[in-house]
């Protein structure tokens, strides 16, 4: 069964850095388009960051700069690095695969990021 597990959520301080990690089972990641979502209390999903297949990355404007993704196929993992942390930064992170080409899409269960002030 196809399966994206979060981890390394937890409580910062503002300015400092987190890294996420997201492990899949059950798919060959290397043919996936993989990125972070995050959702903050009372907002809609917005997507943080993605790396295609390819390698190619591509950051939302509000984390260019500051976030970094990447990808390692062998361990079928996906990275988010996280620095200079804001408090709007406060949301649950979640995975996502998506098949390229195809109609797969994948999601995790998500980690919780806390960015204190």
């Amino acid at each position: 069964q196809v399966q994206l597990v979060e981890s390394g959520g937890g409580l910062v301080q503002a300015g400092g850095s987190l890294g996420l990690s997201c492990s899949a089972s059950g798919i060959i990641l290397a043919i996936y388009d993989m990125a972070w979502y995050r959702q903050a209390p009372g907002k809609q999903r917005e997507l943080v960051a993605t790396i295609a297949s390819s390698g190619s990355t591509d950051y939302a404007d509000s984390v260019k700069g500051r976030f970094t993704i990447s990808r390692d196929n062998a361990e079928n993992t996906v990275y988010l690095q996280m620095n200079s942390l804001k408090p709007e930064d406060t949301a649950v992170y979640y995975c996502n695969a998506k098949r390229n080409p195809g109609p797969l899409v994948f999601w995790g269960q998500g980690t919780q990021v806390t960015v204190a002030s």
